[in-house]
This record gives C-alpha cells, structure tokens and sequence, in this order.
C-alpha cells in the first residue's frame, strides 16, 4: 500500500522471546496509532511478570488481548470481525481469556461485555498497570473492567517490551491524552486530559535503546507540540504552578534538545503536531540539530475556514499557510504529511475546493485521507446532522487521493539524483537482494544489500523512483 493514503486499519500481531519462569502465552493485536502499538508494548511488560509469555500464534494463547482504535466506524467493525475469529479459536481452547484494550473499551465500556459474550476483560488506556488484578478476577470466572482515565498516568516507570521490533527503530511515548476539543474526534473521551511523562524518564529510555543498538526513535503523543513537563499534573493545570515550577519547565522544543544532545547519533523522529499548537521554536531546534529528520506530520483536516471552524480547529486556512510558509523558511528540504478529513457535515462543494487549493498550496510529501465517519459521544454527532450523501464523500475523497499522488510522484521525483543518508530498517519486502530505510524526510529507499547490515546509516544515490519509494544505489557510509 502507498504511503500516502491509509484506508484499511492495521493489525498487528507481536512476539516476545520466551522466558524460562513464564508459563503462559499471551497474544496481543494492535490496531490504529502509533500510540496504541506503543502501549501494546508497556502491556506486554506489565504482563511479563506476570507470567505471560507473548506468542505470535493465536492457537497458543491462554490471553488473547486486542488493543482498539475508536477513530472510525469502520475501525471497531474490524476488531469485532476479529473477536469472531478469536471465538471460533476458543472452541478449541475452552480456557481461553479474551479482553479489550485501548479506545474502543473505553468508550464502550462494559457494554462490550453485553454485545460481546467472548469478551472477559474491558480495560481502558490509562489502566494498564491494573492488568495483573484484573487477570486474577477473569481466572476465578469473573469478568473485569476498568476504563478509569487517569489524571496522572504517563507509564513511564514501565520499561516497554519491544514487539515485533526490527531492533532499529523504537517508539517514546512523551504525553497522554488531549484537550483539543475537535468535535469530530473521540480521543479526548479515550485517553483523557493532556499530561506528559518526567523528560528524564525519556532520555534514560532513550539512552538504554541507544546501548541496545536502536539508531531512531520516534517521540510520540496525540499532541507532541503541547509536551509541557513542570514537575507533573495536568497541562490545564500549569497556571497553578509555582513559580520555581514555572521557571524549569520543560516543553516540546526544550524536551526535542535534550533528547538530541543525549544521543548526537541517534535519529529523532515526531508524531503528532496540531497546527494551532506548533511553534516555530520547535522548528529552529529541528532545523539546528542534524539528527532531527526533515519531517513533520501536521494535519489540517480541511482547507475551508468555515469547515475548521464547525471542527473546532483553531486555526484559519491563512494561519495554516502563514505556519508552513516559515517552516519551509527555516528547513527548505523538510517533508511534510497531512490529515484529510472528506464528508464532514454541511461540507459544500466549495469547501471541497477550498481543500483541493491548500493542497495544491501546501504540496504535502504524504497523506492519510479518509471520509468522515459519525462518532458518537462527540460534538459533532450531538449537534451536526452527518448530511453529506456517501456517494459524495466517495467522490470528494477520491479527488483528495488523486491530487496527493500526482504532490507525492512529484515530491519523490525531487529527490533523484542526490545522494542522501539512509538508516537500514530491513529487507525489501519485493528482494531479498535488497534493503529497504528511509532518508530524513520519511521517504522510503531501496538499493542492493551489498555489505551493508540493518542499522548501518548509508548514503544512497537516489537514481529512479516509484510514486512513493525511491531506488538508488549506497555509495558508502554516512559520516554522520
């Protein structure tokens, strides 16, 4: 599937070596963000001293966890086709625990009991470190739920498992939650209110996966650009803050210099910003440390100031273009992805075209595009009628998919014939005789294996190119 578009949901299943005193077999799925593969891995080490091996084969499990995504209608249909699937397995596995994890248990709660008899155990995102009890409830015949948000939580006395790693590159969580009211967005039902995690706790991560031979990671958050460490506690709760407190605050930018002194070597990646919260010294850091890559992933949602508006964003189309404008001031070589909401209600057709031009405007590298989807408990489906006719939205959204691959054909083909650094990831998955990384800018490069080995920074000639993937050959080394 092409980068630039992410219709399907993923699921992934993870494996962790076995260990000699665990007894048990645990097989996790991860559907949605980043966030919640992140999450499967801190579930995964909570439950490791527990006694829980992690399998790769659902026929082995004694608990089969799935951690849940809520953004889209279509993405629960996909986990309750999965629990189907489970429950057939479990004819042949009567003791077989099923539970749910992330943000469909949470905004389900314990109705997912009611509507999903397979289903023993509902837990939410911020109760990962209740697990153990909760197992103990559902192996004495009792179901188990807790889906209580957190004020506090960040995990980061939880040292993650690495699932289904390719030992290369790694996740870092930094914040919780957000407060980012978008009304079509159920997140800040899920996850709760913004917090974020101690910034030393993030660099010690950092440090270890360093020494573990991990050469990128990627700082992750619903909100990235709102990380604001002052001693703890919620981000709304800042003004309280003493003024010591106030004083030795840490935010994204300052948290974003920190991690690149720590590990000069090591590649820095970041997801998700909000544009209304971005602030250009977040860009100048970028743009002072080499290690930092080229990239930002900054979702805009729609190009009309009417649609943002009924969205709750708190920005206009002209601050948006004001904000990349300097950005591609500051880094003239950065990449930049975006967010596309089509469909959303009352969305005209000149909304639509408002979005067609700040695409034309902006010419982003990457996009994740989709069709609005109703959901409940948000501002919008308590408010706005969802009248715009799917056969519609199906036309709007394949535009959107239209122009983003003739930007992403033309922002790949920018990058031919230079020689770039590349991080191995792995192998090609078209040639064995191939490696496959990306350059800073998220691009996807492949190049014959030679002597090379994953982890190795290369350079890379970049001599053709698909609509997304460039192939090249490695000329040596990155100095870096």
């Amino acid at each position: 599937m092409e980068k630039i578009i992410d219709e399907t949901l993923q699921g992934t299943a993870v494996h962790v070596a076995k260990k000699e005193t665990n007894t048990r077999n645990l097989y996790i799925e991860s559907y949605g963000c980043q966030m919640n593969f992140s999450d499967s891995e801190i579930v995964a080490s909570i439950l490791a001293k527990e006694g829980f091996n992690t399998t790769q084969h659902l026929e082995e499990a004694d608990l089969v966890l799935v951690n849940t995504c809520s953004i889209r209608e279509k993405a629960e249909l996909t986990v309750r086709k999965r629990l189907e699937k489970f429950n057939a397995v479990k004819q042949n596995r009567p003791h077989m625990k099923v539970g749910v994890l992330g943000c469909m248990a949470e905004r389900l709660k314990s109705k997912l009991l009611e509507e999903e008899k397979i289903v023993d155990m509902v837990v939410g995102p911020d109760a990962y470190k209740d697990l153990p009890n909760l197992v103990q409830e559902i192996d004495e015949g009792k179901n188990a739920v807790n889906v209580i948000l957190s004020k506090e939580e960040t995990y980061g006395d939880v040292a993650p498992v690495r699932l289904n790693s390719n030992g290369v590159t790694a996740f870092v969580s930094i914040t919780r939650g957000c407060d980012n009211m978008c009304t079509f967005c159920v997140v800040p039902f899920t996850r709760g209110r913004e917090r974020s995690r101690d910034p030393q706790s993030i660099i010690e991560e950092v440090n270890d996966l360093w020494t573990k031979g991990y050469r990128e990671i990627t700082l992750l958050g619903q909100n990235v650009d709102s990380y604001l460490w002052y001693g703890g506690g919620l981000k709304k709760d800042y003004t309280k803050a003493s003024d010591m407190q106030k004083a030795t605050a840490v935010n994204f930018a300052n948290l974003l210099e920190q991690v690149a002194l720590a590990q000069p070597k090591m590649r820095i990646r970041f997801s998700t910003s909000n544009p209304q919260d971005m602030t250009l010294d977040v860009i100048h850091t970028m743009a002072k440390y080499t290690n930092i890559c080229n990239y930002v992933h900054l979702p805009v949602q729609s190009g009309s100031n009417r649609i943002l508006k009924e969205m709750n964003r708190l920005h206009t189309r002209e601050e948006y273009f004001e904000l990349i404008d300097n950005i591609k001031r500051i880094i003239p070589d950065i990449a930049i992805s975006q967010d596309m909401i089509t469909g959303f209600p009352t969305e005209t057709e000149e909304d639509h075209q408002d979005t067609l031009s700040l695409m034309t405007y902006v010419k982003y590298d990457y996009g994740f595009m989709f069709a609005y989807s109703e959901r409940p408990g948000t501002m919008a489906a308590r408010k706005l009628e969802d009248d715009v006719p799917q056969e519609t939205k199906k036309r709007r959204l394949s535009e959107i998919i239209a122009l983003q691959r003739q930007h992403c054909q033309e922002k790949t083909e920018q990058h031919l014939g230079q020689v770039q650094e590349v991080l191995i990831e792995g192998l090609s998955k078209k040639s064995d005789a191939h490696f496959m990384g990306r350059n800073s800018q998220n691009t996807v490069a492949v190049f014959p294996k030679e002597d090379y080995k994953v982890g190795d920074f290369v350079m890379v000639r970049m001599d053709s190119c698909t609509s997304a993937t460039l192939i090249g050959e490695a000329v040596g080394y990155s100095e870096n």
